[in-house]
């Protein structure tokens, strides 16, 4: 993992999760309003997508769960400098947890060395991730699958794919820079 890199044992990894989680919540101040559906576009996929490959599924998971716990009870980092429970958007902040862990699962078998081993990861963590909001914003707002799909996920689908590529070239890059030294 490129996490290991850095020296230390439990502080390291105690910094680096709650780093991580700063990360996103920072990322989720970037931050556009549709008129049309309560989900945001957001940076907060990036830098999911980032904190699971670099982290790894354990420190990942870590840092997504910390993220949406301090969100919940009040830490203002959700998009929009929302806490609380956020609604209909709520099920993305779950599907972090889940995106990071696989994605973190899938660079600790070599996925964040190469482009083309990082694109899939990425895209597969995204799947997931859109699995768990669109689902969660369908039985929200109690519509049906087609129209949670509508909502949720298709007008993201152009920015996630540009954010996918974006982290799937930073790894890998990050990784030839650490080999150099």
């Amino acid at each position: 993992m490129l996490a290991d890199l850095l020296s230390g044992t439990r502080v390291r990894d105690i910094v680096l999760v709650v780093g991580a989680a700063s990360f996103v919540g920072v990322l989720a101040q970037i931050s556009i309003h549709l008129s049309f559906t309560p989900v945001p576009i957001t940076g907060q996929t990036l830098g999911v997508l980032l904190a699971g490959t670099s982290l790894g599924w354990k420190r990942g998971t870590a840092a997504m769960t910390l993220y949406a716990v301090a969100g919940l009870v009040g830490v203002p980092w959700f998009a929009g400098h929302e806490s609380g429970y956020v609604g209909a958007s709520f099920g993305y902040i779950l599907g972090f947890i889940v995106c990071a862990a696989l994605c973190g699962y899938l660079a600790e078998h070599g996925a964040d060395r190469s482009i083309v081993k990082s694109v899939p990861a990425m895209v597969m963590g995204e799947l997931v991730m859109y699995g768990v909001g669109v689902a969660w914003l369908g039985i929200y707002l109690h519509v049906g699958g087609a129209k949670a799909i509508s909502l949720g996920l298709t007008p993201f689908i152009v920015g996630d794919a540009i954010k996918a590529i974006l982290a799937a070239t930073l790894l890998p890059v990050a990784w030839k820079l650490v080999a150099r030294r």
